[in-house]
């Protein structure tokens, strides 16, 4: 039987030579065509996993307004660091890895995971503008490029063509563009930014729901028990009965990393947008003593983006020997979304 096996591959191996010509070159210059292609993917997608550095909020809207030949008026820093997000999305090393469909970006995952962290930032900002900052009370007419921005940035994230996400995503840059520049041109004054404390403390609820599921599922690494099942198991009538907890819920090995990555994309665009904050909304944040909070925020969001000196996310228990890189990150994201808690009950008072 070995021998019938033996022969079997020895027989494919002259067909092969065969029909590459019986010498072998046609296939060995194949597989080096192979080899060299692999390599490169790989260098590629090492260099296109590359996060983007953060940038100085200030100092680009202070370049974009000289450029533009503007005053940075109120509303401009919130603007230009969404397009300044929004361009990096596409722009970075790589460009946008989400929706290849060839590697090595089809390979990758931790890159994709980071770039719809930033996507759902800029869809629940860009709605928020929409909704509520860009308009005085809720009878006025909503902006006609906010109109626009913002289900753009809502399209499907995976779409490679016909049309593709980089396609739709351009067309919300630059309706981000236009209404900056009527934001910022002194004879346009339709197009309107209102730093009130209602319309910064809408974005918050939504912001710190958003947080509040990332802190608990990146926190399921290590297994958490189930709150819903233990209250299914409550014995009503019997107060001293021993409560039935349920199974652990646990995020699965394979999702750690894109659960992690997905934090960290969504800490690097609030990083920007609270810096951005920080600009437009002065004056309401020191009438309401809430400045304390956006810094503090800020601080939280600075340690979401350390370096990170591990090639892979480590999974330790939660007082184990190794670390465990997703319970840092939900330390981080869970303090940031104190400080937004305390921020909106300060925004909320008289």
């Amino acid at each position: 039987m070995p021998g019938k096996i033996t022969q079997y591959f020895r027989d494919k191996k002259d067909d092969m030579q065969d029909y590459t010509g019986g010498n072998g070159v046609i296939g060995k210059f194949v597989l080096a065509i192979l080899l060299v292609y692999l390599l490169v993917t790989t260098i590629l997608g090492m260099y296109w996993s590359s996060e983007p550095d953060t940038f100085s909020v200030r100092e680009h809207t202070r370049a974009l307004a000289s450029d533009m030949g503007r005053e940075p008026v109120t509303g401009f820093a919130t603007t230009a660091t969404m397009i300044k997000i929004a361009e990096t999305l596409l722009d970075k090393p790589g460009g946008y890895i989400s929706n290849d469909i060839f590697p090595p970006g089809l390979w990758m995952d931790n890159m994709p995971n980071w770039e719809f962290g930033v996507l759902v930032q800029l869809r629940d900002l860009s709605r928020a503008m929409r909704k509520d900052i860009s308009r005085s009370q809720s009878q006025s007419a909503e902006d006609a490029d906010l109109i626009i921005a913002e289900p753009q940035f809502h399209f499907d994230s995976g779409s490679w063509a016909i049309p593709s996400t980089e396609r739709e995503y351009r067309r919300g840059i630059n309706a981000l563009k236009r209404y900056l520049d009527r934001l910022s041109h002194p004879e346009q004054p339709n197009a309107q930014f209102f730093a009130r404390a209602d319309n910064l403390n809408n974005w918050l609820a939504d912001l710190e729901t958003r947080l509040g599921s990332l802190s608990r599922t990146l926190s399921e690494s290590v297994g958490k028990a189930s709150v819903s099942e233990a209250l299914a198991n409550l014995n009503p009538d019997d107060p001293l009965a021993e409560d039935t907890g349920g199974d652990d819920v646990k995020t699965p090995w394979a999702k750690i990393d894109d659960v992690f990555y997905e934090a960290r994309g969504s800490a690097w665009a609030l990083l920007h947008i609270f810096k951005a904050i920080e600009v437009d909304f002065r004056k309401v944040l020191q009438d309401k003593n809430a400045m304390a909070s956006v810094k503090q925020i800020i601080i939280e969001l600075e340690g979401t983006q350390q370096p990170m000196w591990s090639p892979v996310i480590l999974n330790g228990s939660g007082f184990g020997v190794l670390a465990n890189h997703s319970l840092t990150m939900a330390a981080y994201l869970s303090r940031a979304n104190a400080a937004i808690s305390d921020m909106r009950d300060l925004l909320s008072r008289g």
